[in-house]
């Protein structure tokens, strides 16, 4: 499958990039680690108020992206629908190929959305195999919107809906059996929504394994692998799954307003087209979004992020990111009153873990930690709802922070816990 990238936008990311990690340079293992990191961290212009550690809600772009961008927005700009009604469409298309190649799946399986939110309630609310008296599942730590589009099957198709709490802490069988023990107990279960690495807590569940038993039983599985992929290391190949719904704009670090949807070939008779599409339109995977008018230099600039990141490696990446991760938790897993939301297993979790102090499970106790950081510490991090066991405190470091950020962010969740006053300022 051959991957299109624009060889002026990849020469620009090779050559950010440090020496090392250039083409014919030495081996990624011969690399001092610090200096390779810092060439990448020099990459972003991040903000010097605070210690930013909170990156989930969507990825900075490295420079050589946002410049990438900023041309395409200029053109765009500049030949508006002389460009987009004569040229740009094949454009797309070779952006849209070249995210393909990256994902591992036939170009013709995968279309651009503007989020993965989209994505999924596309995938979720256009699903048409659900018959009256039949059951859906989902989990305590799936994405809201994803939980409330589930939920409305009951009242739009006369459909039972489960959701089932997730074990914590988890261990790879026990998400399993929690999965295969939700399958027994109903056997009208048709459909269940997975999310591949949650947004509350990093939890990364074993999809593969999962989504392979509810096949036997002939149900179906929606991915949700916006936060997923680019953080771990994986493709959507890997997870071997009829249709996920990506974010572009999060981990690959392309511009606000990209996500993508995968249907395989196979299984795009069981999404209906977006209604806003006419029937006389070619049956295919974009059939089943309707967007109208996007910023169109969005899509046409993940070439430029997946270039960039190409020059990383994505195992490295990933091995990066959950070396941040357990930078601060292995410091701060053994003070006494906290509870780390991920296991250590490494293959439950990404860069993403979140944290409480044992007993403060509300919402305002939470929101209350994620004040002190930032108002003490000038750390930023952001309280998350929606866990079984209560509110707790995401952290969500990126390929900019360093270690030095993660040591910071321990000792000022040891300082908080041993404080009386963790809420208030200090004077």
């Amino acid at each position: 499958m051959a991957q299109f990238v624009d060889r002026r936008v990849f020469l620009t990311g090779a050559a950010a990039l440090p020496m090392a990690a250039r083409a014919g340079a030495s081996p990624p293992e011969a690399v001092d680690e610090a200096a390779f990191w810092k060439g990448i961290a020099s990459q972003y212009d991040v903000t010097r108020e605070v210690i930013q550690l909170e990156n989930g809600n969507w990825g900075m772009m490295a420079r050589p992206v946002l410049d990438t961008y900023a041309r395409n927005v200029e053109r765009v700009n500049r030949d508006t629908s002389y460009y987009t009604r004569r040229g740009m469409i094949a454009d797309w298309m070779r952006a849209r190929d070249a995210l393909a190649a990256t994902l591992q799946v036939p170009p013709d399986e995968v279309a651009f959305t503007r989020n993965a939110t989209e994505a999924l309630k596309a995938l979720i609310l256009g699903y048409n195999r659900l018959t009256p008296g039949d059951a859906v599942l989902y989990a305590d730590l799936d994405y809201d919107s994803m939980q409330a589009c589930m939920d409305s099957f009951a009242t739009r198709r006369g459909v039972s809906v489960m959701r089932i709490t997730l074990p914590q802490p988890a261990t790879r069988q026990s998400l399993i059996d929690a999965y295969a023990a939700a399958m027994a107990a109903n056997p009208r279960l048709k459909l269940i929504l997975l999310t591949h690495l949650s947004h509350r807590t990093g939890l990364v569940l074993p999809v593969r394994e999962i989504a392979a038993m509810a096949r036997a039983r002939g149900i179906a599985t929606i991915v949700d692998a916006a936060h997923s992929w680019c953080q771990l290391d994986m493709t959507l190949a890997d997870l071997d799954c009829d249709y996920v719904g990506i974010n572009c704009h999060k981990w690959l670090g392309a511009p606000l307003g990209v996500g993508a949807i995968h249907i395989r070939r196979a299984a795009l008779s069981a999404i209906d087209r977006d209604p806003a599409n006419p029937a006389s339109d070619r049956d295919t995977i974009q059939a089943r979004i309707h967007t109208g008018t996007v910023d169109f230099a969005a899509p046409l600039t993940v070439p430029a992020a997946l270039a960039f990141q190409a020059r990383i490696g994505s195992a490295r990446r990933a091995g990066r990111l959950a070396a941040l991760r357990n930078r601060w938790v292995d410091q701060v897993r053994t003070i006494p009153g906290i509870e780390i939301l991920t296991p250590d297993d490494p293959t439950l979790h990404g860069g993403i873990t979140s944290f409480r102090i044992r007993g403060r499970t509300s919402t305002a106790e939470n929101v209350a930690v994620s004040a002190a950081l930032l108002e003490r510490f000038r750390i930023f991090t952001v309280h998350r709802e929606g866990p079984a066991g209560g509110a707790c405190v995401r952290v969500t470091p990126a390929l900019f922070n360093t270690m030095a950020d993660m040591d910071a962010l321990a000792k000022a969740v040891r300082a908080i816990v041993e404080s009386p006053s963790y809420g208030s300022k200090p004077t």
